[in-house]
């Protein structure tokens, strides 16, 4: 997971290019792909409908891009705090950090 850090006017183009993803950022959230399932089982339900590369959206799609935006942030926050899956205080305190940037991607392998 890594925060979006391109400015709040980029375009939904831009955001979602795969040029402009940068791996292995030191503030990145990283799940172990031991550990997609289990991820996707928790918190499939909350964090839904990012934007792909190809500006479709849905569920998470973990070979490609999802990007969510600082309303979807926000929302996913909310539920995050209702629901409680596992681990969901790393999440939250990640998650709060991402309220200074343009939303946050989940990238796939």
């Amino acid at each position: 997971m890594q925060y979006c850090k391109l400015n709040r006017y980029a375009t939904i183009e831009e955001i979602v290019s795969v040029n402009i993803v940068k791996h292995w950022e030191d503030d990145s959230l990283y799940i172990c792909g031991d550990d997609w399932n289990i991820f996707c089982t928790a918190y499939g339900e909350i964090i839904t409908n990012g934007i792909y590369n190809n500006l479709e959206s849905g569920y998470l799609d973990w070979y490609g891009i999802n990007y969510f935006s600082p309303e979807q942030t926000a929302s996913i926050i909310k539920h995050t705090k209702e629901e409680k899956p596992p681990e969901h205080q790393t999440l939250l305190s990640w998650l709060e950090k991402a309220k200074q940037y343009n939303g946050f991607y989940v990238l796939g392998l």
